[in-house]
């Protein structure tokens, strides 16, 4: 019996995009840019956050994305991530209680109004004490140690110390290495990286068997390449054959789609199938697999590359 997932403390609700609930990946090409966003709340007035993990196909997480809330009061935040490779990503959202931003909307209001003074900064001090442990040394650990120490310090006056704790300095370094008190993770949702290509292109649909001579009306591979030139000049990407497979002989269709073909008539591509071979075999009349492949060179010096009909009925 499946075990239902426990739901966090802080929901992490409607991630988009999503396909099918995540049952299907979302998809997306190198260096292409999108937006994450998702319904993050919790109970009570603490402030809450989130953030996006994106990781890569060898199951490495990326940088750290904050999200920011989309339009307050709506509960909904949003973060840009850029996948810089093709394969299988995963991209989740997390929330968590935000204590710094909590203390700081308190402190605010109750220094400058000289309500729980000292209890507020002594609390500020652990609280910055423990958010310094989370940052690593050399980016600003010595920062907010400072900080904390200000805030204990009852030497000075309260404002001094308040401010000690609220300068941009501090505020930068809290932002990149925040204290995330409680943290809930949202289920992975999968994305599929692909090339620039698979974004767009402009197709040319081509019959080799139409490229043929005055004397030999039946095209080859050979002889279409001539036709590539031109094809990349009117700004085409991708060369789409029907198949190139042997055609079969059983219930072949003559010209004009007739049931009654004359002897020369060479059939429908899509009739897969004959003594000559299959699927893994070129019509002799196109040429052979070498010839297939230097029609591909040929196509990828203009700069084309070449899509084949994936076709998989039989002649009977």
């Amino acid at each position: 019996m499946k075990a239902t997932r426990a739901i966090g403390r802080i929901p992490v609700r409607d991630v988009r995009p999503t396909v099918e609930c995540g049952r299907r990946p979302v998809k997306a090409v190198v260096g292409e840019t999108f937006e994450v966003t998702a319904t993050v709340f919790r109970e009570g007035h603490d402030a809450v956050a989130a953030n996006v993990v994106l990781k890569d196909p060898a199951g490495r997480p990326g940088p750290f994305t904050p999200m920011r809330e989309l339009a307050p009061g709506t509960d909904r935040w949003g973060a840009e991530i850029t996948p810089d490779a093709v394969g299988r990503w995963t991209y989740r959202v997390e929330a968590w209680g935000d204590p710094v931003t909590t203390w700081r909307r308190h402190a605010r209001i109750k220094v400058p109004a000289g309500i729980d003074t000292g209890l507020v900064l002594e609390e500020g001090g652990d609280l910055f004490e423990r958010a310094a442990a989370g940052v690593p040394k050399g980016n600003g650990r010595s920062l907010v140690l400072t900080a904390a120490k200000t805030l204990r310090d009852d030497s000075l006056p309260p404002a001094t110390r308040l401010a000690g704790a609220l300068t941009p300095e501090v505020d930068a370094v809290l932002a990149r290495y925040p204290l995330r008190e409680p943290v809930t993770a949202g289920d992975p949702m999968p994305l599929l990286v692909e090339r620039e290509r698979a974004l767009y292109g402009s197709w040319y649909e081509f019959f080799p068997r139409s490229e043929g001579t005055p004397t030999v009306p039946h095209g080859t591979l050979r002889t279409a390449a001539r036709r590539l030139p031109a094809i990349a000049a009117m700004g085409f990407d991708v060369v789409y054959l029907p198949p190139i497979h042997p055609i079969g002989t059983t219930h072949r269709k003559g010209r004009n789609n007739t049931l009654t073909p004359a002897p020369d008539d060479v059939g429908v591509p899509w009739a897969i199938g004959s003594p000559q071979g299959g699927h893994d075999t070129v019509h002799p009349r196109l040429g052979t697999l070498e010839d297939f492949t230097w029609f591909v060179r040929q196509a990828a010096r203009h700069g084309l590359e070449i899509a084949l009909d994936f076709a998989l009925q039989c002649s009977p």
